[in-house]
């Protein structure tokens, strides 16, 4: 099984979703392309978040220097990110894979973090409660949708926000997979406590 984790927009929550769901299911993990933060990368901050021995953290296809969008980043290092050139690497185990920013994030002049989106992952979107953030989350399940693609989940990042969590389940009708609290620091024990918590919805997607 290959879990595609993507986000209504930027720091909301992505890689502790990704650190949850890696130590829930055991998976294996892997960010495609990194923007930025390389000495403290999101695949370092995974390997320190987790706590079980399964887990294999696979290199970026992209290591770029520049915390900026992907295609920019790219343009500074010098290179073109080519779609052909991200290949998700071979494991008999299940797959993490972690998108940079949200759905719509340009890589390069064609392409974004969508296209990289392949038909048998399935697809699981965090969502920040902020101002605005129903209407970002129906967009991007909407434009997931739009490719045919398998939009298996939602986590909430945030305080409870009850009226917001009912109307965008009732708008989307996704599978909900637990809510990530305001926590006053994330270490390996809340992940795997948060990995208890949500391991049997995450075995029915």
């Amino acid at each position: 099984m290959k879990i595609f984790i993507t986000g209504i927009g930027t720091d909301v929550g992505k890689t502790v979703a990704s650190a949850i769901v890696t130590q829930a299911l055991e998976a294996d993990y892997w960010k495609p392309v990194q923007a930025g933060d390389l000495d403290h990368s999101d695949s370092h901050k995974i390997q320190s978040l987790l706590s079980n021995s399964k887990t294999v953290i696979h290199p970026n296809a992209y290591a770029l220097n520049t915390p900026a969008s992907p295609h920019w980043a790219a343009q500074i290092d010098g290179l073109r990110i080519d779609l052909k050139k991200i290949k998700a690497p071979k494991t008999q185990n299940s797959l993490v894979i972690e998108g940079a920013g949200g759905v719509l994030v340009p890589l390069n002049e064609q392409d974004c973090v969508i296209d990289l989106i392949q038909a048998d992952y399935k697809v699981m979107v965090v969502s920040r409660h902020y101002l605005g953030s129903i209407n970002h989350t129906l967009l991007t399940v909407e434009a997931l949708r739009n490719r045919n693609l398998n939009v298996s989940g939602i986590i909430f990042s945030g305080d409870e926000h009850p009226s917001t969590e009912k109307i965008i389940l009732e708008k989307t009708q996704l599978h909900f997979i637990g809510r990530i609290n305001h926590e006053p620091y994330f270490d390996a024990h809340v992940i795997a406590d948060y990995a208890d918590e949500f391991r049997e919805n995450l075995l029915k997607i």
